[in-house]
């Protein structure tokens, strides 16, 4: 395999890897390729993660004995009638197109399918791709943008808008629900990102932490409207294999205006598991395989 194809491969796992990990718990990636073709994917995938030390470790410097097929694949909201399909360019050069991983947007490919759909509503979606490809066309991972920022986003807005009052759970018109949810990431040590997670947990009433450096892992705690706008902003920022682990209702275990309730950072594993331990919410870092071996 020639060095731009080992490049725009490694570029390809790379947006995929981050595709897969912004993922909310109610978003869904699938291949759409024969079973062979999907093994070969998922392999790649799982040898680019388990080499992604450092750059020297990539696939560019570990040549596949052959290239993987196009990459094809659709990403859906559970609930929701729309889904977007994506192909990224081929891998497979011929003299008047040589891969080039630096122009990604040319050969990509973003379509709109849906279940008893009008075309009308088909057309605006797609005209959403259009306007979303050129607000991403400088990006080195432009379908991983264009889903996370612009198009899932604007369809859990379009679901949430839609919902049915009468199947909705009923719940007190005071009191909002309580919400929860759990990222990681391969590090956390920009000055710029903790910032911000300071300002958003003041502005929207979240509490919780950012454990930084290696792992960075982001606990957050709040109503339900502020634990999923924070979710959103942090997902926003560029990061290395972001995971939204669970967004999820959670009891509510102090009074709100509690002295306890506060954004903190923290430097170890160990002090975050005691953090969690005063909320008996321990196992939802353990049972992640996260700081295991820590001492009680």
């Amino acid at each position: 395999m020639n060095t731009k194809s080992n490049l725009l491969l490694d570029q390809q796992l790379q947006e995929l890897q981050f595709i897969q990990c912004s993922l909310l718990p109610s978003e869904h990636f699938t291949f759409l390729l024969p079973p062979e073709d999907v093994a070969i994917w998922a392999s790649l995938l799982e040898d680019r993660s388990s080499k992604r030390t450092s750059d020297s470790d990539s696939i560019v410097n570990n040549d596949p004995p052959f290239l993987p097929s196009q990459a094809r694949f659709q990403v859906r909201l559970s609930g929701a009638r729309i889904w977007f399909e994506a192909e990224l360019p081929s891998l497979k050069s011929t003299p008047s197109t040589p891969p080039s991983p630096r122009s990604p947007r040319a050969a990509v490919r973003i379509s709109v399918k849906g279940e008893n759909i009008s075309r009308d509503v088909q057309e605006r979606w797609q005209a959403l791709v259009r306007a979303g490809m050129q607000e991403v066309e400088t990006s080195e991972y432009p379908v991983y943008e264009l889903l996370s920022l612009h198009l899932l986003p604007k369809l859990h807005e379009e679901l949430s808008s839609c919902s049915d009052p009468q199947n909705a759970e009923p719940e007190a018109t005071d009191t909002p629900r309580h919400y929860h949810a759990l990222l990681t990431s391969h590090h956390l040590v920009s000055p710029t990102k903790r910032r911000s997670m300071q300002q958003w947990s003041s502005e929207l009433g979240i509490t919780g932490f950012a454990k930084v450096g290696y792992p960075g892992i982001i606990y957050a705690e709040g109503p339900q409207h502020g634990v999923e706008e924070f979710v959103a902003n942090v997902k926003a920022m560029q990061w290395l294999a972001l995971r939204v682990r669970f967004l999820e209702p959670v009891e509510r275990l102090r009074s709100p205006g509690n002295p306890g309730d506060r954004w903190i950072e923290l430097q170890k594993i160990g002090e975050m598991l005691e953090e969690m331990r005063k909320q008996g919410r321990e196992a939802l870092i353990t049972d992640l395989g996260i700081g295991c071996s820590s001492k009680q």
